[in-house]
């Protein structure tokens, strides 16, 4: 079986430069990567990843827990941290919790035996304690568990004020607010407290509708805008906390004859890739999806060096109008 050794004499470089191309460490000309590569097909050379992790104390493993991966703006949040990782040469372990408590204290003890190196966390459901005994640097995504672990959101008041101004501008004088449970800690709610506080400095007549406690469950979107809209056959205005709701506000609206946006307009929220591609396509809020995925990556790998990371992390918000307002 070859080794470093021979990859390195054959490829004509140290041992030490195998190794950087190996972990994707430093500056690496892309000749001699591959020179590198070259060696190592040949030879049939496969890095021993278990004893590399046991030499370095590292896996380069990331683990990435969220509520349901189907979910579009999840979905895609997998997708840029994967990316990032693996620039940075590290693999994503990715897990779904469904909001499972136990689910998701199973997947962690997983992690935990598979020595990841960090935890990015997008799904909440256990006591704040069972982090802060993980000993893993841990990046939570719009969740704020613990003042000693850092975390990434997007302006949430801002979003939830631009959606409620651009519908009060567009002359909505009733306006159903869809959102996710408000008992739950999520500072996704901050949203809600923007839109109210817009509509009542205007005088605009509101309704807020909230999901159950798993807000991931699109089942319950459906019978609950519809029961909405019948009983307020008034509103002129959604403004949806996800896009996948305002989704299915186009859906209800059609169903009950309701011309968009003449009758009713739609904003939804994240501006996940199917917000342009319905039709008609959404007026959303644009969440930095691929800023959020790249910034966690990077305060996974700061915390690995040891290095001073900042708690909060807010980021902009923008409206994106097409053709539902």
């Amino acid at each position: 079986m070859a080794t470093i050794n021979d990859v390195a004499a054959m490829a004509g470089v140290s041992v030490t430069t195998v190794s950087r191309v190996l972990n994707n460490r430093g500056y690496i000309s892309e000749a001699t990567r591959r020179k590198v590569y070259g060696a190592m097909e040949a030879l049939h050379y496969q890095p021993n990843e278990i004893a590399r992790s046991l030499l370095k104390k590292q896996s380069n493993l990331i683990g990435l827990i969220v509520p349901n991966v189907s979910h579009p703006f999840f979905g895609e949040l997998a997708s840029h941290v994967e990316f990032h990782a693996h620039r940075s040469g590290f693999k994503v372990l990715l897990c779904n919790s469904h909001l499972d408590p136990v689910k998701e204290r199973d997947y962690i003890e997983m992690m935990k035996r598979n020595r990841v190196d960090g935890i990015i966390m997008g799904s909440h459901t256990l006591e704040v304690e069972e982090y802060r005994n993980l000993r893993h640097p841990i990046v939570t995504v719009d969740r704020l568990i613990d003042e000693s672990i850092p975390y990434i959101s997007a302006d949430n008041y801002r979003g939830g004020e631009l959606a409620a101004q651009h519908l009060v501008d567009r002359g909505c004088r009733k306006i159903a607010h869809i959102c996710g449970n408000l008992d739950l800690q999520l500072l996704a709610n901050r949203r809600t407290d923007a839109f109210l506080e817009t509509v009542r400095r205007h005088g605009v007549q509101h309704v807020v509708v909230q999901t159950d406690m798993n807000v991931f469950d699109q089942n319950q979107y459906e019978e609950k805008l519809e029961a909405v809209l019948r009983e307020h056959p008034d509103i002129d205005g959604v403004f949806a906390t996800s896009d996948i709701i305002a989704a299915f506000a186009v859906k209800i609206c059609r169903r009950l004859g309701k011309e968009i946006p003449r009758d009713v307009r739609i904003v939804g929220y994240d501006d996940v890739n199917a917000a342009s591609w319905l039709h008609p396509a959404l007026t959303t809020i644009r969440q930095p999806i691929g800023e959020i995925g790249r910034l966690a990556v990077e305060l996974i790998l700061k915390q690995l060096d040891e290095e001073l990371t900042v708690r909060e992390h807010i980021l902009s918000v923008e409206l994106v109008e097409r053709e539902t307002t």
